[in-house]
């Protein structure tokens, strides 16, 4: 800003000085001490350049170190963004482990019980099977339903009528 100003300052000066000049009257001596303003003005402004670019230099060192900060920083959050997907996959990994032995601890027990039902059914209808068998083996053998079958059959023998009724019922 302030070499734009001087600039604005120098071209106005140069333009109206030759007006001063007519108008107020210069003397050799003022042209003199123009002669030597300008010249410091000119060194003036090769300093105040050469600041500027020193300052455009401090500046673009600082940007390109920031700039190398802010990749550091970048490379940084990029490790503990593939830390933590890592971190997540082993997590799956695990979660879906676990869910695969639930799984086979379901199969297990269902399995187991399945088992246990069908078991307890055949076990339940093969006694019950073998207890009727033996109620009327027990029956037929200390009862007396075989001698009164036999006896009805004699019975049968000599009255007809009879005889029909008990070969309707197949005792006959």
């Amino acid at each position: 800003m302030k070499k734009v100003l001087s600039y604005i300052f120098l071209f106005y000066f140069f333009i109206t000085a030759p007006c001063f000049a007519e108008k107020t009257g210069f003397t050799q001596e003022d042209r003199e001490r123009l002669v030597r303003l300008e010249a410091t003005l000119k060194v003036f402004m090769q300093q105040v350049d050469k600041r500027f670019e020193q300052v455009d230099k401090r500046i673009s060192e600082l940007r390109e170190d920031m700039n190398k900060r802010f990749e550091l920083v970048d490379k940084r959050f990029e490790e503990m963004r593939e830390d933590m997907n890592k971190r997540f996959e082993l997590v799956d990994k695990r979660f879906e482990e676990m869910i695969n032995f639930l799984w086979m601890l379901v199969g297990i027990f269902t399995t187991l019980t399945a088992a246990v039902i069908g078991f307890a059914y055949w076990d339940r209808r093969t006694i019950i099977r073998k207890a009727k068998d033996e109620a009327i083996e027990t029956i037929e053998r200390e009862g007396r339903l075989k001698e009164f079958i036999k006896a009805l059959r004699a019975y049968a023998a000599e009255d007809e009528k009879f005889a029909t009724v008990l070969r309707s019922f197949g005792l006959l």
